[in-house]
C-alpha cells in the first residue's frame, strides 16, 4: 500500500513537471498594446516599437534595487541602441512625478522614461507590483523574457543579442 501511495504521488510530480515544461514552451504572449507618455510630455506606444528589441523596465525611485540597476540598463541601453534597441523606463504610479523628473535629470538616462500615473501599463503587464520587474519584448512585439529583480545582465544581453540578430 505504501509503495502505491508513493508511485501516485511521483506520478502526480512527475505530471506537474510535464505540464510546467510544456506551459513553459508555450506560444510567447504579445506585449500588451500600451501607450507610454514621457515625463516630458512625449508619446509612444508599444506598436510605435514593433520592429525593435525592446526592455521594459518597472522601477521606482523609492527601490533601492531599481536604483542599483539603473547604470547597468544605461550601460545595457547605449551598448545596443545604434542595433534597433529601446529602453522604456516605466516609474510606478507611487512615484512622485517630481522624483522621477528630478532623476532622470541627474543621472542622464538615455532613454524613454514613462509615468504610470494611474498604473494602467503595470495592470497590462501582468498587475505588476514589484520593483524592479524587467520585461525583454522581441521585434515581433512577443514577451521573451521576464525578470522580477535585478537581470542577470550577462544572461541578458545574449538574450538580447540573439533577438537582435532574429528577423
Amino acid at each position: 500500500m505504501k509503495s502505491a501511495f508513493k508511485f501516485a504521488i511521483g506520478a502526480a510530480v512527475a505530471a506537474a513537471v510535464a505540464s510546467i515544461i510544456i506551459l513553459g514552451n508555450a506560444a510567447q504572449p504579445s506585449a500588451p498594446a500600451v501607450q507610454y507618455v514621457s515625463i516630458k510630455g512625449q508619446q509612444t506606444s508599444q506598436a510605435a516599437l514593433k520592429g525593435k528589441v525592446v526592455l521594459v523596465n518597472f522601477w521606482a525611485t523609492s527601490c533601492t534595487g531599481c536604483m542599483a540597476e539603473m547604470p547597468k540598463l544605461i550601460e545595457t541601453h547605449k551598448k545596443y541602441a545604434e542595433q534597433g534597441f529601446e529602453t522604456v523606463a516605466v516609474a510606478m504610479s507611487y512615484d512622485p512625478p517630481n522624483y522621477v523628473s528630478a532623476y532622470t535629470e541627474k543621472a542622464q538616462l538615455p532613454f524613454f522614461v514613462a509615468l504610470d500615473t494611474d498604473g494602467s501599463i503595470a495592470k497590462a503587464f501582468g498587475d505588476i507590483k514589484l520593483t524592479p520587474t524587467t520585461v525583454l519584448i522581441d521585434k515581433q512585439g512577443k514577451v521573451v523574457q521576464r525578470y522580477l529583480g535585478e537581470p542577470d545582465f550577462k544572461q541578458l544581453h545574449t538574450l538580447i543579442e540573439q533577438k537582435l540578430r532574429e528577423t
